[in-house]
């Protein structure tokens, strides 16, 4: 159980953590990349662009200051998106101690480089730091309003995933722990290309049968990457992997989907980003994705179709169309 908490990130997961640990008495500062939006956070006591329509509790501490925000801290978690944390970890590194544990909430993959959030911070941190990963099925919206939900700490150290466990569970979140770092990260990432399809499906309102089948071949091709990578199985059937693409795919609080949805629906792809002030991490990650799939000879035939329609201007209904006429095969 940790006592002292900083979180760098008041993007919507980062806000609704601290949110959580203040229910726990658990003393909590937030960090953010501009200090006049942290500021504007911290007068009106509530995230009016990422988590709009809940107060915050008092005893958050909003610190604006990269050289206090992790003193005296015993957990640090990271909530910064993935492809703006180089940048923002690059600035904050002389003031990161060595001897905390890094807990990450984010999820994607690093264009380029092809990381993953837990590899960018070991890359600019260093290995001596203890990292850590919480994902699962955790809609902001939905923890903020303390509807029932669960999630995994994953750690290589099962001391310290059992440690986040106590800290992040309460009576309406329930926390597993896990030990497949890689395999939590790429499922996590992967779910929100296939939410960005799920979220074409129901704007062209292609019906349940084609929103069925996208998230059983989804999981699939999941799958079959994280094995590639040297993920466990089992985890893709898990919290972070079905669970959280289950979610993902199905809510109208999921920005991918949502984004999805509008693109289906006829909107172009940059108005449908430009429509939230969140970052759409599938975007980004669909790139990433298709360059691992290459890398590692792996077939992933449903991100390839979300990866053209987004990048190539492939029509929607053409894109379904190649997908319906691949070849047959078994299951």
């Amino acid at each position: 159980m940790f006592n002292n908490i900083s979180i760098i990130g008041d993007g919507g997961m980062g806000t609704v953590m601290a949110m959580l640990l203040c229910e726990k008495n658990i003393p909590v500062r937030i960090w953010g990349y501009d200090a006049k939006q942290l500021k504007q956070t911290e007068r009106i006591r509530e995230n009016k662009k990422f988590l709009p329509g809940y107060k915050l509790p008092e005893a958050i501490i909003f610190e604006p200051a990269d050289s206090r925000i992790m003193t005296g801290a015993d957990l640090i978690v990271s909530a910064v998106p993935c492809q703006f944390m180089r940048q923002v970890w690059t600035r904050l590194k002389k003031y990161t101690p060595k001897d905390v544990p890094i807990v990450s909430v984010v999820k994607g993959i690093e264009n380029d480089t092809l990381l993953r959030p837990t590899q960018i911070l070991t890359e600019i941190l260093g290995g001596d730091i203890k990292y850590a990963v919480l994902s699962g099925p955790t809609i902001a919206d939905e923890l903020a309003r303390r509807l029932p939900a669960t999630a995994c700490a994953a750690c290589s150290d099962e001391k310290l995933a059992k440690s986040i466990q106590q800290t992040f569970s309460t009576s309406w979140l329930r926390v597993y722990t896990n030990t497949d770092v890689g395999g939590v990260e790429l499922a996590g990432a992967m779910k929100n290309v296939i939410a960005i399809a799920a979220g074409i499906i129901d704007g062209i309102k292609a019906g349940d049968n084609a929103k069925a089948a996208l998230l059983c071949r989804g999981l699939a091709e999941i799958t079959r990457m994280g094995i590639a990578l040297g993920a466990k199985p089992q985890t893709f059937a898990g919290l972070a992997g079905l669970g959280d693409l289950v979610t993902t795919c199905i809510s109208p609080k999921g920005r991918n989907r949502s984004f999805g949805e509008r693109v289906g629906a006829g909107q172009g792809v940059k108005p449908a980003q430009q429509a939230t002030e969140s970052v759409i991490e599938g975007i980004a990650t669909c790139k990433s994705v298709c360059a691992l799939a290459r890398k590692y000879n792996v077939e992933m035939p449903i991100t390839q179709a979300v990866y053209e329609v987004l990048f190539e201007n492939k029509p929607v209904q053409e894109a379904i169309a190649d997908l319906m006429k691949r070849q047959l095969k078994a299951e």
